[in-house]
């Protein structure tokens, strides 16, 4: 068997092995980090889209409900509060839309705000319409389900994060559609949300998104709901992978409203910011990174000469496997976001809900496991050697 390599973490800002608090055992497979390790970050509003941990021993099926392993789905929300990371709940890394129905969504929402509150954790969770059939829903139907989904975030105490929907997608007939829909639920919301654009390369059925192909167009549009609420708009969180755009909509949003950067290929440059601002993050790589992420940001808090710098030269190095884990099929980058999760010893299977573990290649998962061994972000290298091993024998592809 070729056994995969586990070379020693190189490059600037390569992390260390993660020791257990000396009040916590060592837990092989869960995240044993105290919730007060780091404080929260300063300079910048940062969330890391958190995936979720299927119950393995659930008879579920494909297409069926979401069954989840509770306590290891919370633990690993509590290690991102614990390096100073916002959780982003319930979110696209949360498959929702792709396995993770409204009913386990909304459970999850419930389960976490607990979470937050007990920790102190800074919490936003995605407001959606998916409890509908992507298909054949009207505007008054699509307005409903967002305000059912808004009212459980509300009164859960997490910041709404009111995400693109694929039935309004598919119901709008123009820009129109989309101001008087996000408008009547931003005048309702009982405190700030976020805007959520995500483009087609992570969802198809979002193509056309605030009601035109053009994205100068559609920024347009989002720029004018933004204008007409800004007491009520936190910020904007934009995943379209395309820095260039970004830092045009970031420049042109009112004073007081963030730019949450979601791209997965661009986030150091747009989170350093240039003469003219920054972008905020709520970004998925954050699961696997949460622990350089913050490192890089605190070089930011500092605010000393070189913070910049330094804050590159943490994060930098991560943009490969970034690159790697969000090549198109973009949507499936869930399934290596998953298998870092296992192989970092986060969880104890390589499971997911709807059965996307399957989604992505040996070939693709071994890449993603050599590059993540080489950023140093397994606390026992052995152990991912292992697990790696395993998968790969599992498929008959020990050489892939």
């Amino acid at each position: 068997m070729n056994a995969p390599a586990h070379p020693s973490p190189s490059g600037p800002g390569a992390a260390s092995p993660a020791a257990p608090p000396p009040d916590q055992p060592s837990l092989p497979d869960s995240c044993s980090s105290s919730p007060s390790a780091h404080p929260p970050l300063r300079s910048r509003t940062v969330y890391a889209a958190a995936h979720v941990v299927a119950d393995p021993s659930a008879g579920t099926t494909p297409g069926g409900p979401a069954a989840l392993d509770w306590d290891a789905t919370l633990a690993f929300r509590r290690h991102l509060w614990a390096h100073g990371l916002g959780v982003a709940e319930a979110m696209d890394t949360a498959q929702r839309g792709m396995g993770l129905d409204w009913a386990a969504a909304a459970e999850l929402i419930r389960r976490s705000a607990a979470e937050a509150r007990a920790v102190g954790g800074l919490l936003a969770c995605g407001v959606g319409t998916d409890q509908l059939p992507v298909h054949g829903a009207t505007l008054a139907e699509v307005r409903a389900a967002y305000e059912e989904q808004l009212a459980v975030v509300e009164d859960a105490g997490g910041r709404p994060v009111l995400m693109a929907s694929r039935q309004l997608a598919a119901a709008a007939t123009g820009p129109d559609d989309y101001q008087e829909l996000y408008g009547h639920l931003l005048r309702q919301s009982t405190r700030p949300v976020i805007l959520h654009w995500l483009g087609p390369m992570f969802d198809p059925a979002l193509a056309g998104y605030w009601g035109g192909d053009a994205y100068d167009a559609a920024t347009e549009t989002l720029l004018q709901i933004v204008a007409a609420h800004p007491d009520t708009v936190d910020g904007v969180k934009i995943s379209l992978l395309d820095a260039g755009r970004e830092v045009r909509l970031r420049r042109r949003l009112p004073p007081g409203v963030r730019c949450y950067t979601g791209d997965d290929f661009h986030y150091p440059e747009l989170i350093a910011g240039d003469e003219h601002g920054f972008s905020h993050a709520l970004l998925g790589i954050f699961d696997p990174l949460a622990q350089r992420a913050a490192e890089a940001v605190r070089h930011l808090d500092a605010a000393g000469p070189g913070g910049g710098a330094a804050f590159r030269a943490v994060l930098d190095p991560t943009v490969a496997l970034a690159r790697h884990l969000f090549q198109a099929p973009t949507r499936h980058y869930k399934t290596g976001i998953v298998l870092l999760a296992w192989l970092a010893g986060h969880q104890s299977h390589f499971t997911m809900v709807g059965g996307l573990q399957s989604a992505r290649s040996p070939r693709h998962l071994r890449r993603a496991y050599e590059l993540a061994d080489a950023l140093g972000l397994f606390p026992d290298p052995e152990r991912a050697a292992r697990r790696m091993r395993t998968l790969l024998a599992a498929h008959g592809a020990e050489d892939a």
